[in-house]
C-alpha cells in the first residue's frame, strides 16, 4: 500500500479543521470589543446629552440622538437600543446638584452565525454600559 502524500493531505485537513473555528472566536473576540467601545461610547455621549439639554423631555431626545450616532459610529447601525435614565428619588432630572445615571444595553450578533443557530440580535452578545454625571449647583434656567 503507497501512503505516499498522505501526510500533506492530513496536515491541510488539520490546519482547516483548526484555523475555522479559531477564525470564528477571534471575530467574535472583535465584535464583543467593537460592541462594548460603542456601549460605552453611546453611555458617556448620552449622559452628557442629557446633562446638556433644557429639561427632562429634550434630555431623552438627545441622549437617544447621542447614543444611536456613537454605535453607529462603531459600525453597529442596526443594533438594538435601550436607554434608562435614573436620578436617585428626584421627580426632575434638571435641578442643582443632581447626579443623573444613564445606562445604554444593546445586543450585537455574533459573525457568520445563522439564524437557526442561534445568529441575529435576538441571541446575540449582551453589552451595557452605565455613567453617571452631575447637572452642577449652578445653572442657567432661563432657558
Amino acid at each position: 500500500m503507497r501512503e505516499r502524500g498522505s501526510g500533506l493531505i492530513e496536515v491541510t485537513w488539520l490546519g482547516l479543521l483548526l484555523l475555522v473555528p479559531l477564525v470564528w472566536i477571534v471575530l467574535t473576540a472583535f465584535d464583543a470589543q467593537r460592541a462594548a467601545f460603542g456601549v460605552t461610547a453611546a453611555a458617556r455621549a448620552a449622559a452628557r446629552a442629557y446633562a446638556l439639554a433644557p429639561d427632562d423631555d429634550a434630555g431623552r431626545a438627545r441622549a437617544t440622538a447621542a447614543a444611536r450616532a456613537a454605535l453607529d459610529d462603531q459600525g453597529l447601525d442596526d443594533a438594538p437600543l435601550a436607554i434608562a435614565v435614573a436620578c436617585g428619588r428626584l421627580a426632575d432630572c434638571h435641578v442643582a446638584d443632581a447626579v443623573v445615571t444613564v445606562s445604554v444595553a444593546s445586543r450585537v450578533a455574533l459573525p457568520l452565525l445563522p439564524s437557526f443557530f442561534g445568529g441575529g440580535h435576538d441571541h446575540g452578545l449582551a453589552v451595557d454600559a452605565d455613567e453617571t454625571v452631575p447637572i452642577g449647583h449652578f445653572r442657567d434656567d432661563d432657558g
